[in-house]
């Protein structure tokens, strides 16, 4: 790998891991989707726990469930495909070079982007699988929740907060694996330049911090009471 090469992929991950830790700590202070999804969660809950009828919360587990499980089978299918191209790398170089006349792309240099590329997937595919089992906790919480209206407030209270909490981590895993998506698209730039990898690299990043700090969808939830 060139210089350039090595340049791109540092800052590749140090925007990554430092946009999560900065959303993470941001998410304390400051109104995000995050925040708002927490404090939607424990009011559901709290709903779930007084309602007789709780088919339509299984429900909605259930619909999250099939959805990060069509995540996490895509995942699977994307790193198939690039172990694919592994073994294919110099035939992609000369698909490269008929593309892009005079792309300084080596065999060894494509094997090695598409290594990390299949690192970003398997990472991904690890977050939805737990994603997944974490919304089975939730389910089985769902379940064995006692009937809200025959408890003390204390006791209803800190059943669905906890309960909220376990839903909640498992839609941070959920998020993890999705940014992990969001940058692999970067990651498509390096074929063709370093700095243009570094480019797209923080175009993902600000796409992914105005999704989260300040969408339409974000204002929707704020203002549902």
């Amino acid at each position: 790998m060139t210089l350039i090469d090595i340049v791109g992929l540092v800052w590749f991950l140090v925007l990554w891991v430092g946009y999560t830790l900065f959303a993470k700590q941001r998410a304390r202070t400051t109104l995000c989707l995050a925040s708002e999804l927490r404090a939607k969660r424990n009011n559901w809950m709290l709903q779930m726990l007084l309602r007789e009828n709780r088919i339509a919360d299984v429900a909605i587990i259930a619909a999250q469930e099939r959805n990060i499980s069509f995540f996490a089978s895509s995942a699977l299918l994307i790193i198939a495909g690039l172990l694919t191209a592994l073994s294919s790398a110099e035939q992609l170089s000369n698909v490269l070079h008929q593309v892009i006349p005079g792309l300084p792309q080596t065999t060894l240099q494509i094997q090695l982007k598409l290594v990390l590329m299949v690192c970003i997937f398997v990472f991904a595919f690890f977050q939805f699988t737990w994603a997944l089992r974490q919304y089975g906790f939730g389910g089985a919480l769902v379940g064995a929740a006692p009937n809200g209206n025959r408890i003390p407030e204390e006791q209803l209270e800190t059943y669905a907060n906890r309960t909220a909490k376990v839903i909640d981590q498992a839609g941070h895993s959920l998020n993890y694996g999705l940014r992990a998506l969001y940058m692999s698209l970067s990651t498509l730039a390096w074929f063709i330049d370093s700095r243009l990898f570094m480019f797209t690299t923080v175009l993902v990043v600000l796409v992914m911090y105005q999704r989260e700090f300040h969408s339409k969808a974000l204002k929707a939830l704020k203002d549902c009471v």
